[in-house]
């Protein structure tokens, strides 16, 4: 019994083809995506580590950088979890803005923060990556671990391979994301496994006013 428990959290290992009526249940959590979230563009998608709390400055960041998006024009869009997705909700939400909590069913639950006035939840990680990214005019990413960098790479890749049209990739925090660009530009530019060009997808901010500007000013052109 345990075991069988152990194994249902695996989604992807579950999908063989005798579970073909799993398909039904990934079409109903696009099709609830794509009824709700058009009313939201266009907004920006902030990414970031769920264990900051309260009172540490990249949980204030992000409840800026929520606050100055709605202020700008857009909703903010999160995973809908606690840290820096609850502190950009909760900026957004103050403002009066659209904040949106795009949540995931995971074995250790993940709950919900009180702040997103639309609240989306998902099973499945591919159908939210979606979401988080097709109504999203920008991309924020706050310090964070596996999960932001996950999404980064994902996005970045989504730009490389122009399967999405360029949009904002915003690196918040020059002392946190240092060591990474510079392994990139060392290591991985350096043995030619990127281009220049590739370097260039991705800007690294660290003040929310700058950050939302930055937005704003790349919207405008794209407008």
């Amino acid at each position: 019994m345990k075991r069988e428990l152990e194994e249902k959290q695996y989604v992807l290992n579950g999908l063989a083809a005798r579970e073909s009526w799993r398909l039904f249940k990934i079409m109903a959590e696009f099709v609830e995506g794509f009824e709700e979230l058009p009313k939201v563009y266009p907004a920006v998608t902030i990414f970031g580590s769920t264990r900051v709390r309260p009172g540490d400055p990249c949980y204030a960041k992000a409840e800026a950088i929520g606050r100055e998006l709605v202020r700008a024009g857009f909703s903010v869009i999160t995973g809908g979890g606690p840290g820096v997705m609850e502190a950009a909700n909760k900026g957004a939400a103050e403002e009066g803005g659209y904040s949106v909590g795009i949540n995931i069913r995971l074995p250790l639950e993940q709950e919900p923060n009180p702040y997103a006035n639309i609240r989306l939840e998902f099973r499945y990680f591919f159908v939210r990556k979606v979401m988080m990214a097709k109504y999203a005019v920008g991309f924020v990413f706050l310090p964070g671990g596996y999960g932001t960098f996950d999404e980064l790479f994902e996005i970045l890749t989504l730009v490389q391979t122009r399967k999405v049209r360029p949009v904002p990739i915003i690196l918040v925090g020059r002392d946190y994301w240092k060591g990474l660009i510079s392994w990139l530009k060392d290591t991985v530019l350096a043995g030619g496994k990127v281009s220049e060009a590739d370097l260039s997808l991705f800007t690294v901010l660290d003040n929310p006013e700058e950050v939302v500007d930055f937005i704003r000013k790349k919207a405008a052109l794209r407008a």
